[in-house]
């Protein structure tokens, strides 16, 4: 391993780095349905992403996610958001969501789940993860890039709390 001076220090709280990506064209994002024997979020739609590979940037990540899980790729496929997500006492997520609506590719499934194109009046009929209708409600009516922390209370409730760059 090369002499690299950067460390972890033992006890530090620590992100993991994971992505999001919500396509949305013509009043229609694209879903996942998780398969019911995903570990999280099983038969939930959610948007396509997943973890970030050793040796890989964000959007690296988020471009091949994308492609891997829904066989599209997307040329202004831009990041739009973070969300900081407390998960334990020393550790959490830190989400990187990604949109844009200039798709290219041929649409297919996954093993992480099948895809459709919902109409995002639609979405509340759903059985979706929960924190997908406020964020297509900001990437359909927000510019700005928006930061977020995600905290659930003992009763697995979601606390969401946005601010947004000014432009």
């Amino acid at each position: 391993m090369p002499n690299n001076p950067q460390v972890i220090l033992p006890g530090r709280y620590s992100l993991i780095a994971r992505t999001l990506t919500l396509l949305i064209k013509e009043g229609q994002v694209l879903l996942q349905k998780a398969p019911p024997t995903k570990k999280i979020w099983a038969n939930y739609y959610n948007g396509v992403g997943g973890h970030v590979e050793n040796q890989e940037d964000i959007y690296a990540s988020a471009k091949r996610e994308l492609l891997e899980e829904s066989g599209l790729e997307c040329a202004d496929l831009g990041l739009r958001g973070i969300i900081t997500i407390e998960v334990q006492e020393t550790q959490g997520i830190l989400l990187f969501v990604f949109s844009g609506k200039e798709i290219q590719g041929q649409l297919r499934s996954s093993a992480e789940g099948d895809l459709e194109w919902v109409d995002i009046t639609k979405i509340k009929n759903l059985h979706v993860v929960e924190d997908i209708p406020p964020l297509l409600d900001m990437l359909t009516k927000q510019k700005a890039l928006f930061y977020g922390h995600y905290a659930y209370d003992e009763n697995g409730k979601l606390s969401a709390n946005f601010t947004y760059q000014s432009q």
